[in-house]
């Protein structure tokens, strides 16, 4: 494939999730041969182990129905398939955990490491295996140099454990001959099971060497160059359903910090329904008061109950909030323009609470019966229209923030 081309020593990024993703779909997942060798090993030690007086009644009844076979049965073509289809089903009947025992355990110890990962493009013919040249270089490769080394670490260890447990076992087989036929069998069943454990324990620590580096291969191969990297996030942010999920998840988050900041706002203006924009400001830690939070249609309204549920001042008054739409943005001071304006609704706000405003000098004004008489605000009428580089959201972004 053309994006196996790049030296290994220029794949420096990291596989993305796709890449694995698309390699797991080909098929390509970390895999050892050890670890499902091992897993078979010890599933066949622990049949031996369990079974001795299994092993020993089942061998035991196929050889008494083979000596016992009365001779007339040999020339009888009736009875002499009925004796071996008898013997040949208590065989079967015998070997039949065993076989099941290992093959549940060559299963699991296959896709312990990957997991469970079909793929029809594993079995397409591959002409190019064919190739001598390619077939040397994976031989030459640091994949075929660290098999070489595995091969030759298991056998050493296979044999050196192997010769240990003949040394320390052999006489027990030799004494086989000596014991009854039912005691034998058993017997053999029980060393055979040591031996497995035995063998199974080496085969173990191959294994336990064999996985980290498979994981480790595994994902070396998948490396990237930096340019791979840079093209695959261009073609996935490119698609435009990538591009729009990402949009509303950037819009459903940005809608929901924001209004978790309402209930700390001093008072929300509002259209009454088209707008709403809440302000705070405290007067220790800001030069002027600031938007937390603002939005058209949907999202004003979302706006609105929020600030009726935590008993924040909403103050309507449809060019007053238009201006603050149009000239504000999020997380920033109001324009100098309406530092007038805010000035007098802020201060209306206070009265009515009967408060001062935070970091504000002079005594409280006490609250009275008497109810404050409303501004009379001049607003410019061009700060009432979308400015320069601002606009109201789309109606996308409205129904987004108001699902968020």
């Amino acid at each position: 494939m053309a994006e196996n081309d790049a030296p290994q020593h220029d794949r420096t990024e990291q596989p993305s999730a796709k890449r694995l993703e698309d390699a797991r779909n080909r098929g390509e997942v970390p895999r050892s041969r050890e670890l499902a060798m091992t897993a078979v090993v010890i599933a066949g030690a622990g049949a031996l182990l369990g079974g001795g007086r299994y092993f020993a009644d089942g061998f035991e009844g196929i050889f008494e129905l083979g000596l016992r076979l009365p001779r007339e049965a040999l020339f009888d073509a009736a009875l002499l398939p009925r004796a071996l289809m008898e013997g040949l089903g208590g065989g079967l009947r015998l070997l039949l955990p065993i076989a099941a025992a290992t093959m549940a355990a060559a299963l699991l110890g296959s896709i312990a490491l990957g997991g469970w990962a079909f793929s029809g493009a594993a079995l397409t013919p591959n002409l190019s295996r064919l190739d001598p040249i390619a077939g040397f270089g994976r031989i030459a490769s640091l994949n075929g140099l660290v098999e070489l080394a595995k091969a030759l670490a298991k056998f050493a260890v296979v044999a050196g454990v192997a010769g240990l447990l003949l040394w320390r076992f052999g006489g027990d087989f030799l004494e086989l001959g000596q014991l009854t036929l039912h005691a034998a069998i058993a017997r053999a069943s029980w060393l055979s099971g040591v031996c497995l454990a035995g063998l199974a324990a080496s085969l173990l620590l191959v294994a336990a060497a064999d996985v980290p580096f498979q994981f480790w291969h595994h994902r070396r191969k998948l490396r990237m160059t930096k340019q791979e990297a840079k093209d695959e996030l261009k073609e996935t942010e490119g698609r435009p359903e990538v591009r729009s999920r990402i949009r509303s998840l950037q819009r459903a988050i940005a809608t929901r910090r924001m209004m978790a900041d309402v209930p700390k706002a001093d008072l929300v203006a509002v259209n009454p329904t088209h707008y709403a924009v809440a302000l705070r400001y405290d007067g220790r830690t800001m030069k002027a008061p600031r938007v937390v939070a603002k939005g058209a249609d949907l999202i004003a309204l979302q706006i609105r109950r929020v600030a009726e549920a935590h008993k924040v001042p909403i103050f309507e008054h449809p060019q007053f909030a238009r201006a603050l739409y149009h000239t504000s943005e999020i997380g920033k001071e109001i324009s100098p323009k309406l530092y007038v304006a805010v000035a007098q609704v802020l201060t209306y706000i206070y009265q009515l609470a009967g408060k001062s405003a935070p970091g504000a000098k002079g005594p409280r004004p006490a609250p009275g019966k008497v109810r404050p008489k409303m501004p009379v605000l001049s607003i410019d009428p061009s700060l009432t229209e979308p400015q320069r580089g601002r606009g109201r959201p789309s109606a996308e972004a409205a129904r987004d923030g108001a699902r968020a």
